[in-house]
């Protein structure tokens, strides 16, 4: 492996927000919820790139609970 692979991507906070309201954006939208259980995976393994510890947490199962409508809770789905 050349020494490029072995380096860590720095990944920042304002993109992982960003892509987050785009993925929270796209789950409002979808209407299946086989789809939109995988999109909230894949929002929660993106927001603890960064949010990792256990204040961020406790602020994010909160808010995938109030953008969620379906009586489905898939937040522990990850």
């Amino acid at each position: 492996m050349s020494e490029e692979n072995e380096e860590f991507e720095e990944i920042t906070s304002e993109e992982v927000d960003r892509v987050v309201a785009a993925l929270e954006s796209l789950i409002e939208s979808t209407d299946s919820e086989n789809i939109r259980s995988y999109l909230e995976e894949a929002m929660n393994e993106i927001y603890y790139l960064v949010y990792e510890d256990e204040e961020g947490e406790e602020e994010w199962d909160s808010s995938v609970e109030a953008c969620d409508e379906s009586d489905e809770d898939f937040s522990d789905a990850a």
